[in-house]
């Protein structure tokens, strides 16, 4: 008995290593980073995995082998799924998001993009279910002048509130929130 409960623990001990070894492995491609802001006084936090454009065609269509084809779900980051994180209830794109922690997904489209959130957090990355959406909102894009080889989130100020903003390669996408 004694040897068997030695086996299972050393098994889990292994299993435990590979899994940490993976993960970090895994994150040196695409570092962790955070972007946070306060909007009159509401705090909105950003969780997610930066990763790099390395020579690829990012946005575009399937066909033409894109990395993020137009129309597709992406976990918008890379590794686990992005987290945002609303410290009270604010506005997103002109609709109302309660306080609390949610996985951020965005669909990439060639004039818009649309931002979704949802309940599930935790998950892997690739790992969507659309039956937890809890809201989702078109927003649009700018063509930025140079490239932006690391994916990164920032928050611009505008008129009444803040952008989220999303930029990697050529592309933009500009979540606006205001206050309620």
């Amino acid at each position: 008995m004694k040897r068997i409960l030695l086996i299972v623990f050393a098994l889990i001990i292994v299993a435990f290593a590979g899994f940490w070894g993976v993960r970090k492995y895994t994150k040196s491609f695409s570092p962790e980073a955070v972007a946070e802001t306060s909007l009159n006084g509401v705090k909105i936090k950003i969780s997610y995995g930066q990763p790099s454009k390395k020579g690829r065609m990012i946005f575009g269509r399937e066909q033409d082998k894109a990395l993020l084809p137009y129309g597709k779900v992406w976990r918008t980051g890379a590794n686990e799924a992005t987290l945002v994180e609303f410290e009270k209830d604010i506005i997103m794109g002109g609709k109302p998001v309660r306080a609390g922690t949610y996985s951020l997904f965005s669909v990439p489209g060639q004039s818009t993009w649309k931002i979704i959130l949802n309940s599930e957090t935790g998950q892997w990355g690739t790992d969507y279910n659309d039956g937890k959406n809890v809201m989702n909102v078109e927003v649009p894009i700018r063509i930025r002048p140079s490239v932006q080889e690391v994916f990164q989130i920032y928050f611009e100020e505008i008129p009444n509130g803040v952008n989220m903003v999303l930029s990697w390669d050529q592309t933009e996408a500009l979540v606006p929130f205001t206050h309620p």
